[in-house]
């Protein structure tokens, strides 16, 4: 009798650890549904930001097709995507998914870019759903969401650089090509053919000398002064191409140089003047851009400005260089043309911005009609040593 009620007992113990198992079991079913459910969740929104990216490398793909598939990827990477829709508003674009309609269950998150607002992407349920970290979302939704508009606010930026790039390359390979037709013009309409009249009158010197004595030498003295005029043609052709001694001299004494020989050339009073540029080192770089926008400023008043005297102003205003470049002539309406000239794209005002901005710098116009202009460019310093 006392083993059987000892085996009882055991029984009834066994019964109360198989019970206790068994509930142990279903809490660690339960969990595992609950882990491998958020695992899928985590999934679904590594492959929403995996395609985004995929999407971006396709550089054929046209914006608004785009956001269509970014607006497909993100309504299938949320909790319940048979109730998912989708819309993306941004710059032009305004893409909806097929099933899109408005539902009081939404959420949403700006597009940005450099503080500049581009838009909202907004998610948004057709049926209720339990409720959880906001409103029926996750609280890693929020996080896709947000991840998302920051990407496709990064899509946007790219774009534009690129086609800010493709601009570049166009004026570039334009500015090059007149540069190369000016250069052959010159040598061909100038050079080649002074050379060549030079050529045939030394060839009739030879055949039929005139007689020793000043006819001889007067006939001689000209030929000597064409040529100079030819090989002086050629020193300002290459003067142009690449200002000699700018790694030598330095920026200053090149630009004085170059102020000094451009009035002589042209006709036009130019002053320059620099201030606390001793001690400053830039870079090679940073020294023929700010060269190149001196020789297109002055340029541009001996073509456009009918001025009689300009000035040069290079100054150190740390932590800056700046160049100024001011003209008498008969100025211009920039209130009404600025944008004009910006977006005309030529390589005078709109190639000296772009000069300026490889630079990190900026540059500004002042100019009323009658008042001439007044070009201010601003470098910051690439490096200032007080002791040099």
């Amino acid at each position: 009798m006392h083993d059987m009620r000892r085996t009882k007992s055991q029984l009834i113990e066994e019964l109360k650890r198989f019970r206790h198992k068994e509930a142990h079991t279903d809490a660690l079913a339960r969990e595992h549904e609950r882990v491998e459910r958020a695992l899928r969740e985590r999934v679904k929104e590594l492959n929403c930001l995996y395609g985004i990216s995929h999407l971006a490398q396709n550089r054929e793909l046209p914006m608004e097709e785009l956001v269509r598939q970014v607006g497909e990827l993100v309504c299938a990477s949320w909790q319940y995507p048979e109730i998912t829709c989708a819309r993306i508003r941004i710059e032009a674009h305004d893409c909806t998914t097929r099933n899109y309609r408005n539902s009081p269950w939404s959420q949403s998150s700006p597009i940005n870019i450099q503080g500049e607002h581009l838009g909202e992407i907004e998610v948004r349920y057709l049926e209720e759903r339990p409720e959880s970290d906001e409103g029926p979302f996750l609280r890693e939704e929020r996080n896709l969401i947000d991840a998302v508009a920051h990407k496709l606010g990064r899509l946007v930026q790219a774009n534009r650089s690129e086609a800010h790039m493709r601009v570049l390359s166009r004026e570039l390979i334009k500015a090059q090509e007149n540069e190369r037709l000016r250069i052959a013009t010159e040598l061909h309409d100038h050079l080649a053919q002074d050379l060549a009249a030079l050529k045939l009158d030394l060839g009739e010197l030879m055949e039929h000398p005139p007689a020793p004595g000043l006819p001889m030498q007067n006939r001689l003295a000209e030929l000597t002064e064409r040529l100079s005029g030819a090989i002086s043609s050629i020193r300002n052709l290459a003067y142009d191409l690449l200002p000699p001694g700018l790694e030598d001299l330095g920026l200053v004494r090149t630009l004085r140089r170059y102020c000094t020989d451009f009035a002589n050339r042209s006709g036009l009073a130019v002053d320059f003047f620099a201030d606390g540029m001793e001690g400053v080192h830039l870079g090679f770089e940073t020294q023929i851009n700010i060269y190149r926008l001196v020789q297109e400023s002055l340029t541009n008043v001996r073509k456009h400005a009918q001025a009689s005297c300009a000035t040069v102003r290079i100054i150190r205003s740390y932590p800056s260089v700046i160049v100024r470049i001011e003209d008498n002539g008969q100025g211009v309406d920039l209130e009404h043309r600025l944008d004009e000239f910006y977006q005309s794209k030529k390589m005078g005002i709109w190639g000296m911005r772009e000069r300026a901005r490889l630079l990190g710098g900026h540059i500004t116009l002042r100019s009323r009609p009658g008042r001439g202009m007044r070009i201010h460019i601003e470098i910051p310093l690439e490096n200032m040593n007080n002791g040099a």
